[in-house]
């Protein structure tokens, strides 16, 4: 059944989100790869990997810019908790991979026995219950692919609980976020709508209409 989505941001406004969800989806699949031993660590990925997190922020907000008009406070609650935890991920991202790797590994454990361990610790069950949330908004969202949701949601799992994962699941769990990241970005460019001045004129100054 086709669907019809609200929106009020600008087209470009979009795109430039769905950009930042292509970045976010290529630098997942770098740093899988370079903790599997594909590619070699080096001071390119190790800059990289918190670019990811932040890249993906512009993805969460242009996808709640979509549907707002459809959806009520779950995806409002569940979009602010993703992307103040995207925020802190950025945050651990920097500490595990440009302060940790030139650490003696027992002051690596010290530090994760204090204050930085339970900041770390909280960041990631924020960001597991933001997904949670956020997720569960958009699979009651007409038209959006429910595959990507549900691989979205998968692999955020292991992610935010990646102490208690073997790494090889962690990896997984990474590539398979990179794939939902990229499936809901093709979905919201072909969401949205091309401005031009016919259908600006025919559907009003202030209103958007997509199909879903």
């Amino acid at each position: 059944m086709s669907s019809k989505i609200q929106i009020s941001a600008p087209a470009v406004l979009i795109r430039t989100f769905a950009v930042a969800g292509f970045l976010s989806g290529a630098i997942l699949v770098v740093n899988a790869a370079k903790r599997a031993g594909i590619i070699p660590t080096s001071p390119f990925t190790q800059l990289a990997a918190p670019v990811a997190q932040l890249a993906a922020i512009g993805l969460v907000i242009g996808i709640y810019l979509l549907i707002s008009r459809t959806t009520g406070a779950l995806a409002a609650s569940g979009s602010l908790l993703t992307v103040i935890s995207l925020a802190g991920l950025v945050g651990v991202e920097f500490v595990l991979n440009l302060v940790f790797p030139y650490v003696d590994p027992g002051v690596i454990v010290a530090l994760r026995a204090g204050p930085l361990g339970i900041a770390l610790t909280a960041v990631s069950v924020l960001f597991l219950i933001g997904t949670v949330v956020f997720m569960m908004a958009l699979w009651r969202t007409s038209g959006v692919p429910k595959g990507a949701v549900l691989l979205y949601t998968a692999s955020a799992i292991p992610i935010s609980l990646r102490t208690i994962f073997p790494e090889t699941v962690l990896q997984l769990g990474l590539i398979g976020l990179a794939l939902a990241i990229i499936w809901l970005t093709t979905w919201m460019l072909r969401n949205t709508p091309h401005e031009t001045a016919d259908r600006t004129a025919a559907r009003g100054p202030a209103t958007g209409v997509i199909s879903g």
